[in-house]
């Protein structure tokens, strides 16, 4: 049986050992890629097209379980290192009125507004027909869908390590 084809974004980082790496590093890229253009195409459905990747990212965590955020935390759930995007994300989202923002001592506090939660209701009955209820024709079980996402996040373990790594260079 003849060898599989390489399918890498780099082919100079696919030469020798550990070539895998940069097939898997190709997969991220264009689902990477991929997932920002749905998240926006989504948000425009549910009837907001003027926010990024990053700020839909961003009005989801602060709109996760209901609990009001502060910056530090949803740049740690979120694994974002420069928490001066994730800053201005924020305050794109207070002045649009989709969040609000509430000081208590010297931390500021953010929760989502009744216009935010109802957006982020039309996301999710866009995303439910368009991405969710399209699944069933995905050959992998919700079981394995969790192991890739294990997986995942593993992964960006392992990069977050390299990362630190090369910045000790």
């Amino acid at each position: 049986m003849s060898e599989k084809r390489r399918i890498v974004s780099s082919r100079h980082l696919a030469e020798g050992e550990g070539w895998e790496t940069s097939e898997v590093e190709y997969g991220l890229i264009i689902a990477y890629n991929a997932f920002h253009r749905w998240m926006t195409r989504c948000m425009a459905a549910a009837g907001n097209s003027d926010l990024t990747p990053l700020e839909i990212l961003v009005l989801h965590n602060v709109n996760h379980r209901g609990k009001d955020k502060r910056l530090g935390d949803i740049c740690f759930l979120l694994n974002i290192e420069d928490s001066h995007t994730v800053n201005y994300a924020l305050k794109k989202l207070v002045r649009m009125e989709l969040i609000s923002s509430e000081k208590r001592g010297k931390e500021v506090f953010y929760r989502t507004s009744p216009a935010g939660q109802a957006l982020c209701e039309a996301y999710r009955t866009v995303r439910q027909r368009c991405l969710i209820d399209g699944m069933s024709n995905f050959d992998l079980s919700g079981d394995e869908l969790r192991e890739i996402a294990s997986s995942l996040r593993s992964l960006s373990g392992q990069y977050d390590q390299a990362s630190r790594a090369a910045a000790s260079l």
